[in-house]
């Protein structure tokens, strides 16, 4: 028999034998492996989930995937991922939120969710006697003539009501908000347009701003009166409003970043007229009347408005953005990463903070995704690899929602005014809790309290330190845009070269 033949019959047998194994395989429901070594993936978008971000990516870094992150922005995230100069966004914002329309399109795309988080009213007030608030409540309605410059001072009687008679002083109230294009921007003012719609309208239409999508940039000079002030990065909001220079400013950011800093966050009444904190099990609380699209991007008018006594009314979930297989359930998809290495890792990386990923998000200020959320994660992951779809159970998922906690951290203080009858009466220059956690007069000032215990003050979340990433600023973009396109110009000089080698042979 000829060396050839020899090597034919070898082969003929050998394909027998795997299609064999493939068989066997199939018959007791195993799939053979046909994956890819894992390549590095790069991502960058919301700064809103960075906190997040930062716990997962160096997760993934100890486990051996190579992941990287940059907190640019939603839609910049969202920009870049359309454009193909990222393989992955984090976003609040939808593709339809942004002023260059189909730019998703092309590539194909699908919402993951990713963590469920709330955006924090952060402030910096002293009373009267120069003492530090920090148990400032306020209304939904009180938060948005605020940020619509419908109320300008701290002594405003909306806010005195609010606070049961504080009377806070007559200082301007300086706005701070997002510089750019942000989708913790656009998560903020839906709810100021759900909530007081008479107020939302007229500023919208004064500052010429969209209302039939959400609004994510705010940089053509909102009438805030009497000032404002923007900062690019949730990092730099929380430090300002947090220092000596922000005094008599609000913010509003994500509520990780309050924890971060040290700045206090406003109590805010809800529908139910309780007000609440934004910890783990108030966003929690909220998010179970939030309906989800087709696409899987999120509708909350009923989050703002939840009648659920402990519903925290600013909250929302973030998405991953990412690339996948058509499928009929959803149209956005155009086809999955060319590259099965970004597929591998991708497909790893999502099922960890489906699962894992959730356990300490209660600690660092957000909420960990319900079991719902995190089976549609799984389903995400079916249309990147094209296999079906795992079913995530509490046996094989750690995700604390699983067993109907929140993890720890989660629990929120007790509310330090709600048995107080009045704070301070009209002629008061401050008031302040005693040791027992009881009201006490200003001067002049009426006061009573149903007592208490001042633990509300240490009831902050467990202490957790996460590993830091880069904030965002031009030089770390610039070195990841460089990063990401090393393949690209490596690529198209080898394909030159080989083209020119096939000529001169």
């Amino acid at each position: 028999m000829s060396r050839s033949r020899r090597r034919s019959s070898f082969q003929r047998i050998v394909g027998a034998f795997v299609a064999f194994v493939v068989a066997a395989l199939a018959a007791v429901g195993v799939a053979p492996s046909a994956s890819a070594a894992p390549a590095r993936i790069n991502g960058q978008g919301s700064s809103y989930v960075a906190l997040a971000m930062q716990q997962w990516v160096a997760d993934a870094q100890t486990s051996g995937l190579q992941v990287n992150y940059l907190p640019t922005g939603s839609p910049g995230g969202l920009t870049s991922f359309g454009q193909s100069l990222a393989d992955f966004a984090g976003t609040e914002a939808e593709f339809s939120a942004l002023s260059t329309q189909g730019i998703g399109d092309t590539r194909g795309y699908q919402y993951v969710p990713s963590v469920a988080g709330a955006v924090a009213v952060m402030y910096n007030v002293q009373d009267a006697a120069g003492r530090k608030v920090d148990y400032l409540h306020l209304s939904r309605r009180t938060i948005a003539r605020i940020f619509t410059g419908d109320i300008t001072t701290w002594s405003d009687p909306a806010i005195t009501s609010d606070n049961k008679g504080l009377v806070l002083p007559n200082q301007p109230i300086n706005v701070v908000y997002r510089g750019g294009q942000s989708g913790t921007t656009g998560l903020f003012y839906d709810f100021v347009a759900n909530v007081a719609p008479d107020v939302f309208g007229p500023w919208a239409a004064r500052n010429s701003f969209p209302t039939a999508v959400r609004i994510i940039q705010l940089d053509s000079s909102p009438s805030f009166v009497p000032k404002s002030q923007a900062f690019q990065g949730s990092d730099q909001i929380a430090q300002f409003v947090g220092s000596g220079q922000g005094l008599w400013s609000i913010g509003y950011d994500e509520f990780g970043y309050a924890k971060t800093y040290d700045v206090p966050a406003a109590w805010v009444e809800n529908a139910a007229g309780e007000s609440v904190l934004p910890y783990a099990e108030n966003i929690s609380a909220a998010l179970e009347t939030a309906t989800l699209r087709p696409d899987l991007s999120q509708e909350l008018s009923g989050v703002y408005n939840s009648t659920n006594p402990i519903a925290y009314p600013i909250s929302a979930y973030s998405y991953i953005v990412t690339q996948c297989a058509e499928s009929a359930d959803r149209p956005t998809c155009r086809g999955a990463y060319p590259n099965a290495g970004i597929t591998e890792t991708l497909t790893k990386w999502l099922r960890y903070i489906a699962c894992e990923g959730q356990v300490n998000m209660a600690r660092i200020g957000y909420s960990p995704l319900p079991p719902n959320l995190s089976q549609e994660v799984a389903n995400s992951i079916a249309r990147l690899t094209g296999q079906a779809p795992e079913q995530l159970t509490q046996a094989n998922c750690a995700n604390p929602r699983f067993g109907g906690s929140v993890g720890d951290g989660g629990t929120p203080p007790v509310d330090p005014i709600k048995n107080v009858d009045v704070i301070g009466g009209e002629n008061a220059v401050g008031s302040e809790f005693d040791a027992a956690g009881g009201a006490t007069t200003g001067n002049g000032g009426t006061t009573s309290s149903g007592g208490g215990s001042t633990d509300w003050r240490r009831a902050t979340p467990v202490a957790y330190v996460g590993p830091s990433i880069a904030s965002s600023n031009g030089i770390a973009v610039l070195f990841l845009l460089l990063v990401m396109a090393v393949p690209v110009i490596v690529g198209a000089v080898l394909a030159r070269r080989r083209r020119s080698d096939s000529s001169l042979g």
